[in-house]
């Protein structure tokens, strides 16, 4: 039997609010954590939080602007 993380967990929307990180993936599944577990997003601006590009076949989102990476992986196992 398989895990939940292996369904699909490509990303195909992502959202900064002032208080969360908010993924939709390519399944359906909505991920949301607060934001404060990502400092590095939190201190972003505004235009910093909205550059944002996919990695890793979709299973990650990259910030270039403050170098910080999230896995989707990682948000499954943590919320």
């Amino acid at each position: 039997m398989g895990t939940l993380t292996e369904v699909n967990s490509s990303t195909v929307s992502v959202n900064v609010t002032a208080d969360a990180l908010q993924l939709v993936l390519a399944d359906g599944r909505e991920v949301s954590a607060p934001l404060s577990w990502f400092p590095t997003l939190e201190t972003a601006t505004k235009a910093q939080r909205e550059n944002w590009r996919l990695i890793g076949d979709d299973e990650g989102v990259h910030w270039p602007a403050v170098d910080e990476d999230v896995s989707v992986a990682s948000l499954l196992r943590l919320s």
